[in-house]
C-alpha cells in the first residue's frame, strides 16, 4: 500500500472511533477502527509516528469537533481563527497516539524462527492492547487530563458493558481493543500451527466474560424517593448579564413552584448568576421553604473566597440547602473554560479566553457528600464526571451520584450527548442511580444499570419528574477502582521493554 495511502486510512480509522460513541453508538466500528489502525502499524507502509498522528486527526478531530461551537459562537472568534484553534487543540491531542504508535513500533517483536515464531502475533497484539491501556491511564492526568473518546463508553448496549462495575470503562476499552487485535491476527496474522486459532479464542474472551457477568447483581435497592430535575434553558450569549440575574431566578422559581414537597430538587450547574454571598437572602427564603416541605435544594452557585492576599478568588460550587446540607466546590477545572492556560499571554487576545467564569480556583481534593435528607450525594460538576476514579471516590460514601452542567457551550453539537453517555457510565461503575440536570440537556435520570430512564428534550425548559432508588452494596470497581488493570498495562510494557534491550544489546555484542 503506498504511503499516502496509508496515512490516508489511518486517518479515516481514527475517524471511526467516535462513531461508536454517542449519538451513532455504531460500536461495530470500533473493532474497525482499532483493529485497522493495528494492521496498518504491522504492514509498516508508512512510518509509526506519522500513522499514530493521522489515527489521532481523524479520532479527535471528528470526536471533538463541538469544541468550535464554543470559540467560535461564544468566544466570538471568526470562523478561520476557531478553526485554526480546534486544529491546534486537536494537533496536540494527536500526540497522543502518535507516542502510542511510535511506542509499539519501538517494543514490537519481529516474527522470529524456530518452535516460537507464531507466538510473536500473539505477543504483539497484547502489547498494543497494553499500550492503550496506559495511554488512557495517562490521559486522566496529565496536563489535567483529557478523558474523552474512550472506546469502552460505546459499549454500553454490548455484553461487554458488564465489565464496566468490575474495572470501570478502561476494563471494557480493553475488552474491545483485545477483540479488534486478536481478530486482526486471527484472520490477517501468518498461518502458523494454531495461533490463529489462539488469536480467535481470546478475541472472543472478553465477550465470553461479559456475557458470563450478565446475571451479577452487585448492588440492591433499599429505599425509594422522589426528585424533580430543573432544565432553565438560559441562552449563554445573555446569562451572565446582570440585568438578566432575577429573570433567570424568577424562571427556576416559576418551573420549582409546583415541585415542593418531593424529597429532591435539582438545579444546573451555575444556575443562579449571582455570587453566593450576594444571594444570601434568596438562599435563607428557600432554605426555609424547603425545611417546611422537607424538601433538598441542591443548586450550582458562582462563589468567591477571600485568597489571603487581599484579593478574592472564584469557584464554581454546589450548595444543599432546605432539608440538605453540605457546599461542593469544583475540584477538576476545564482548561479555557473554568481557567486559561498562560493566562499572562492569552488574556485580550480574543474573547474566548476571557470567557465569564473563566478565573476560576479548585476546590479542595477530599469533600465530603452532600446530604439530602438521610441520603449522602456524591457530587460531580460539569467535566468532572469525565474522571472515573474522582467519582469513584465520592460515590464510595454516597447513596447517589449528581451530576451538575452547562453544555450550552457546546450548541447542538455531539458533545452533550457523549457527556451524558460518559455519566451513565459512572452510574453503572458505582452501581448508584444519577440524576443529571443540565442547563439546556441533557436532564436525565440514570439508574444504577447505566440505563437513561428518562430525560427532558434539549433546548428547552421544563422540569424531569420521577422516582430514584437508593441501593445499598458496592461494585468492585467502586472498592477496588483500576489500579490492578493499569498496574498490568504498565507491568506488560516493562516486560516487552526489558525484552527490547535484551534483543538490542545481544545484536551489539
Amino acid at each position: 500500500m503506498p504511503k499516502s495511502l496509508s496515512l490516508l486510512a489511518a486517518l479515516a480509522c481514527g475517524a471511526l472511533l467516535p462513531l461508536t460513541l454517542a449519538p451513532f453508538d455504531w460500536w461495530p466500528l470500533g473493532l474497525v477502527s482499532i483493529g485497522g489502525w493495528f494492521w496498518l502499524l504491522n504492514r509498516r507502509a508508512a512510518p509509526a509516528w506519522a500513522l499514530g498522528f493521522a489515527y489521532g486527526l481523524g479520532k479527535f478531530g471528528v470526536g471533538v469537533s463541538w469544541v468550535y461551537v464554543s470559540i467560535h459562537t461564544y468566544g466570538n472568534a471568526s470562523p478561520p481563527l476557531a478553526a485554526m484553534l480546534v486544529l491546534l487543540f486537536v494537533a496536540g491531542l494527536s500526540l497522543f497516539t502518535l507516542a502510542h504508535a511510535r511506542l509499539y513500533a519501538w517494543l514490537r517483536i519481529e516474527h522470529p524462527s524456530g518452535p516460537n515464531k507464531g507466538g510473536a502475533a500473539l505477543a504483539n497484539a497484547w502489547l498494543f492492547a497494553a499500550i492503550w491501556v496506559a495511554f488512557e491511564w495517562v490521559l486522566t492526568w496529565f496536563l489535567t487530563g483529557f478523558p474523552w473518546l474512550y472506546p469502552g463508553y460505546g459499549l454500553l448496549q454490548t455484553p461487554l458493558v458488564n465489565l464496566l462495575p468490575v474495572g470501570g470503562v478502561s476494563l471494557a476499552s480493553l475488552g474491545i481493543v483485545v477483540t479488534a487485535c486478536f481478530l486482526v491476527s486471527a484472520l490477517f496474522g501468518k498461518p502458523f500451527p494454531g495461533v490463529r486459532t489462539a488469536a480467535a479464542a481470546i478475541a472472543a474472551t472478553p465477550w465470553l466474560i461479559g456475557l458470563a457477568l450478565s446475571g451479577a447483581q452487585w448492588v440492591e435497592p433499599k429505599a425509594t424517593r422522589s426528585a424533580a430535575l430543573v432544565q432553565g434553558n438560559i441562552d449563554q450569549a445573555v446569562k451572565w448579564d446582570r440585568d438578566n440575574r432575577m429573570p433567570i431566578i424568577n424562571r427556576y422559581l416559576d418551573l420549582t413552584e409546583p415541585h415542593w414537597g418531593r424529597d429532591l430538587i435539582l438545579w444546573p450547574e451555575a444556575a443562579i448568576t449571582l455570587f453566593e454571598h450576594e444571594a444570601a437572602p434568596w438562599l435563607q427564603r428557600w432554605d426555609e421553604r424547603g425545611q417546611a416541605f422537607g424538601t433538598g435544594l441542591v443548586l450550582g452557585i458562582p462563589r468567591m473566597e477571600p485568597d489571603g492576599d487581599g484579593d478574592y478568588r472564584f469557584q464554581n460550587a454546589a450548595i444543599a440547602i432546605g432539608l440538605g446540607d453540605g457546599r461542593y466546590v469544583k475540584r477538576r477545572l476545564v482548561p479555557f473554560g473554568d481557567y486559561v492556560p498562560f493566562e499572562n499571554i492569552l488574556r485580550g487576545l480574543i474573547e474566548f479566553f476571557d470567557l465569564p467564569m473563566s478565573r476560576a480556583a479548585p476546590g479542595p481534593w477530599n469533600q465530603q457528600p452532600l446530604t439530602v435528607g438521610e441520603d449522602r450525594a456524591a457530587m460531580a460538576i460539569c467535566y468532572e464526571i469525565a474522571y472515573a476514579n474522582l467519582t469513584r471516590t465520592t460515590a464510595a460514601e454516597a447513596d447517589l451520584i449528581l451530576a451538575i452542567t452547562n453544555d450550552t457551550w457546546f450548541g447542538r453539537s455531539i458533545g452533550p450527548l457523549q457527556h451524558l453517555q460518559i455519566a451513565q457510565a459512572r452510574a453503572l461503575e458505582n452501581g448508584r442511580w444519577l440524576l443529571r440536570a443540565a442547563n439546556n440537556g441533557v436532564t436525565a435520570f440514570v439508574d444504577h444499570r447505566g440505563k437513561v430512564r428518562r430525560q427532558l428534550p434539549q433546548f428547552e425548559h421544563g422540569v424531569l419528574v420521577g422516582d430514584y432508588q437508593i441501593m445499598a452494596g458496592r461494585t468492585p470497581y467502586s472498592r477496588f477502582g483500576d489500579g490492578w488493570l493499569v498496574a498490568i498495562g504498565l507491568g506488560s510494557l516493562l516486560a516487552f521493554a526489558w525484552r527490547a534491550r535484551r534483543r538490542r544489546l545481544r545484536a551489539m555484542s
